[in-house]
């Protein structure tokens, strides 16, 4: 019998998720899974089903169907919700409490013990250490979004949910959320993410859920999303050893002045550096190498299209 501790459950698992508002289904047996340390991506139209999913997971909103848990507890469990940092989509704080007293009421709601300087760290980290005294009513709108990331963050989570955390936010503050996400991650703390900002999305998750009236349409990582990376290049002076070269890379094709090489799966960083040296070396005038792929943008509007024709 082996020993040692077991493994840690998932910070997210539902399975069969159900929940209609009347006559009409909001959510139709929806199943994900998020593990430590993992961010996911929750996209689709307006209507989809994220937020009342993410309410399920949450316990704010009870499902019909199905079952969920937050960090191996049931989905609203006081234990698990204790450390799990939840920033909504729509949220309003007392505007007559400064931005340094929203954040020591929420320590006391979610029942941890945050020290006075570890709170104002955490104030800073989204860009608001000055503003700790000031009151939230004079706070802009894009300034109580970084407020609300902050209220999310300064209980220590385990499991950070955060829906449509950049929507008030200009490019800066979205490449702030950005790194935080990615510094929570290298921490080991699980993210899900629910965003229309699809950029957002393909630079800092692990995987990729599709909602489509209420239904997972597709999920799965960006590469198993996205399909095969392909790399155009315009060469001249191409020697038959230089075209052998170049198939044993992968699948080529001749794309108008160039050649658009399809790279297997798994493909290391290494290879399109190599596969450029070794032309290179063969007497091959390279100039130009693009990389191209399907953006998740493409793939995203691909399903929910055919989604459509196939209710149509």
């Amino acid at each position: 019998m082996t020993g040692g501790t077991p493994p840690s459950p998932p910070a997210v698992r539902c399975s069969g998720l159900r929940r209609r508002y009347g006559r009409r289904p909001a959510v139709e047996d929806v199943s994900l899974e998020v593990g430590r340390g993992e961010v996911v991506g929750l996209l689709g139209p307006n209507g989809a089903g994220k937020s009342t999913v993410i309410k399920m997971l949450l316990g704010l909103v009870r499902p019909d169907a199905g079952e969920a848990a937050l960090l191996g507890r049931p989905a609203g469990d006081p234990a698990s919700r204790a450390r799990v940092g939840y920033l909504p989509e729509l949220f309003r704080y007392q505007p007559w409490l400064s931005a340094a007293e929203v954040l020591a009421l929420h320590v006391r709601l979610a029942g941890v013990t945050v020290p006075a300087p570890e709170r104002h760290e955490c104030l800073s980290l989204v860009g608001l250490g000055e503003r700790a005294a000031d009151r939230v009513g004079g706070f802009s709108k894009g300034m109580q979004q970084r407020l609300g990331l902050a209220v999310a963050l300064v209980a220590r989570p385990e499991l950070v949910i955060l829906d449509e955390p950049t929507s008030a936010l200009d490019p800066l503050g979205r490449a702030d959320v950005r790194d935080i996400v990615l510094a929570l991650k290298a921490r080991g703390v699980a993210v899900l993410l629910n965003s229309h900002l699809i950029g957002e999305v393909e630079r800092v998750c692990d995987r990729v859920v599709i909602l489509d009236r209420g239904r997972v349409a597709a999920s799965g990582t960006l590469g198993e999303l996205l399909g095969r990376r392909e790399l155009r290049l315009r060469l001249t002076d191409l020697s038959p050893e230089a075209q052998a070269r170049l198939a044993a890379t992968g699948d080529v094709r001749r794309d108008g002045d160039g050649f658009t090489v399809a790279l297997p799966a798994g493909d290391d960083e290494a290879a399109v550096p190599e596969l450029v040296r070794d032309l290179v070396a063969l007497g091959v005038r390279v100039h130009a190498v693009e990389p191209a792929r399907i953006s998740l943008e493409e793939r995203l509007l691909g399903i929910l299209r055919a989604g459509q024709e196939d209710a149509a």
